[in-house]
């Protein structure tokens, strides 16, 4: 019997590779001879460059950029022995780093993600796998491509201040200045929503809350999108106001259109694409995969459906398994998984399901798979067994 594990990480307790160790450590209790390939995943968001590195090999590179506010933190992408950089946008423009009290979108720059972009450029990089999920700015992207040299001015010719409340007061774009190693580079980026620049579904409307946005900030930040979006069409002749996932990261995804020349990606699907998921399915009996809580947002393109797809197509079964799962989860049967469980056995503080996450993992993969030999030893019928 071949299984193939395929989960993302425990977000705060575990890696996606100590995660598939766990469930492989259950496993075994009652499989012992069974075949087993890790395949460690990701969606876009975070871990997804350890969840790469640990799939093909590679280092971590140090250095500096600015966080939302400017200011100078140490950070890191992967460099793949490829040569392949992995950069998690959120590791220098994420939400995480600005105090509740202090995020506020009309302020938090991009920059950061310009910077990663840029050290990773100086390392030799020239195709990057760019991670977009859970950044702090609504800024369109202009602070990343203003650490990339594009030229971003007001209507006096200053350089434009940093920040989505900004943009409603540019008035040109000048890429003449653009680092030109970029034009020998491939650009993948990895996201999971497919919202447009502006709107009722765009950017600031939906994402721009949770970042801090009053709904008076977000009409502001929703107009200066839409200015920007204007002047990419004419200064650029990119129109990318309207492609699904251009709202993407407070609208990161469309300067990754219009100046990176990218292309937007399912997070999952790319992940799965990098590490070989389909081979590894092609002839397995078995799929187990899984992430922090399993609910109906896991559809929209989370690892458990991105794993699911890709075994639909070879007619292998999927069972998820999940640190929780919210009272919504059976959303992911009608998206190929057959069965999710819960971690968690019992209740429980949340400082104490991180603690025991690798431990609730093992016990609940090994009351999986005994109830998977369970049931292959009952009639496929459900009927009873015929006695002797």
């Amino acid at each position: 019997m071949k299984i193939v594990i395929a989960p993302d990480s425990f977000k705060e307790s575990l890696s996606a590779l100590e995660v598939a160790a766990a469930i492989e450590a259950g496993f075994r209790q009652v499989f012992p001879h069974a075949s087993y390939l890790k395949k460690p995943m990701a969606d876009g968001g975070e871990g997804m460059a350890q969840t790469l590195l640990d799939a093909l090999g590679g280092r971590w590179v140090e250095t500096v950029a600015s966080d939302p506010l400017g200011r100078p933190i140490p950070a890191r992408f992967a460099l793949t022995d490829d040569g392949v950089a992995v950069i998690e946008m959120a590791v220098a423009s994420g939400l995480a780093l600005v105090p509740p009290a202090q995020r506020n979108p009309l302020l938090a720059s991009s920059r950061g993600t310009g910077d990663l972009i840029r050290a990773a450029l100086d390392a030799g990089a020239r195709r990057f796998v760019l991670g977009i999920g859970g950044s702090a700015s609504n800024d369109g992207g202009a602070g990343m491509l203003q650490a990339l040299g594009v030229g971003l001015a007001d209507a006096s010719g200053r350089e434009l201040s940093p920040g989505g409340g900004a943009l409603g007061r540019l008035a040109a774009i000048d890429v003449s200045s653009l680092d030109r190693r970029l034009a020998e580079c491939r650009f993948d980026v990895a996201c999971d929503v497919s919202n447009p620049l502006t709107g009722p579904q765009g950017a600031s409307a939906v994402f721009g809350p949770q970042k801090g946005a009053t709904p008076e900030m977000a009409a502001l930040l929703d107009a200066g999108l839409a200015h920007f979006a204007r002047l990419l069409a004419r200064d650029l002749k990119q129109d990318v106001a309207d492609v699904p996932g251009a709202g993407a990261a407070g609208g990161l995804g469309a300067a990754a259109l219009a100046v990176l020349h990218g292309c937007l990606r399912s997070g999952s699907e790319l992940v799965a694409e990098c590490i070989g998921l389909d081979e590894a399915v092609r002839d397995a009996d078995l799929v187990i995969t899984g992430e922090g809580r399993i609910d109906s947002q896991s559809v929209r393109g989370k690892t458990p459906i991105g794993v699911a797809r890709v075994a639909q197509r070879h007619g292998v079964p999927v069972i998820a398994l999940g640190g929780s799962l919210a009272a919504d989860y059976a959303a992911v049967h009608e998206h190929g998984v057959q069965a999710a469980f819960a971690a968690v056995s019992r209740p429980c503080s949340l400082e104490a399901a991180l603690r025991e996450a690798a431990a609730n993992l093992q016990t609940a993969a090994r009351n999986m798979a005994a109830l998977l030999r369970l049931g292959m030893r009952l009639p496929a019928d459900g009927g009873a067994r015929a006695q002797d």
